[in-house]
């Protein structure tokens, strides 16, 4: 998809900094569509899914944080990559965010040119295999079009890390990526992540993977990183 069939929904109570960061937006060259309130978004929401959420934290009549949650629990919403702003900068509410599902939390005030490039990061990991093919490795299979895993027969059930993590190792099945390699196509170049957190998302996938007693396919290379078989 070009980058001008992109579509932004823009949630944010606050008519200056909407328009600001719709300005920016469209400058960049995606559609932005804009709510002012949680209920407001999830109407647009509705009428049509977007590519990317921008959502304010503290809104009237519905909060960013439960907009969130109904997107996540949605089979229809829970892989659109949901940018979560707000003004708290607790690690606490960090954390709340990122368990609700937020893919990523910027705190204001926020610096527009790093908001920017989390955008551009959000929407190459919407799309990590665009071509709607179906991944298959032993008793893995991936539908890329609906991210429905399959192990077994049985039905996976993965947050959006530990599926783009999968994706990528099915991509090229047999290939040891480092850490560092990980954390360029699954978070994207523009954002510091510690390398840490690939071997926690890698522990998660492997949880998932193995629940039902199958085999772990991922291997650890010491020393180097990881690879599936």
């Amino acid at each position: 998809m070009s980058m001008d069939q992109m579509q932004v929904l823009l949630v944010e109570d606050e008519p200056a900094q909407r328009e600001v960061l719709a300005y920016n937006l469209e400058a960049e060259g995606y559609v932005v569509r804009q709510a002012c309130d949680g209920e407001e978004a999830m109407m647009l929401i509705d009428e049509a899914a977007p590519d990317l959420i921008i959502l304010d934290w503290m809104m009237p009549l519905l909060s960013g944080i439960e907009v969130c949650r109904r997107i996540k629990t949605r089979t229809e919403t829970r892989d659109i990559p949901v940018i979560m702003l707000s003004a708290r900068s607790e690690e606490v509410d960090a954390v709340r965010g990122l368990d609700t599902g937020a893919d990523d939390y910027v705190v204001k005030p926020y610096n527009l040119r790093e908001l920017m490039a989390r955008v551009r990061t959000q929407m190459r990991r919407a799309r990590p295999a665009a071509s709607g093919t179906v991944l298959d490795f032993e008793d893995i299979s991936l539908n890329s079009e609906t991210h429905r895993v399959l192990r077994g027969g049985q039905e996976v059930k993965l947050g959006p890390t530990e599926y783009r993590l999968l994706v990528t190792f099915m991509e090229k099945p047999g290939r040891v990526f480092s850490r560092d390699q990980l954390l360029d196509l699954v978070w994207g170049r523009d954002i510091y992540v510690d390398t840490r957190t690939v071997d926690v998302h890698i522990a998660r996938l492997r949880k998932v993977l193995t629940a039902n007693s199958g085999a772990d396919p991922i291997r650890t290379v010491r020393g180097t990183g990881y690879s599936l078989g």
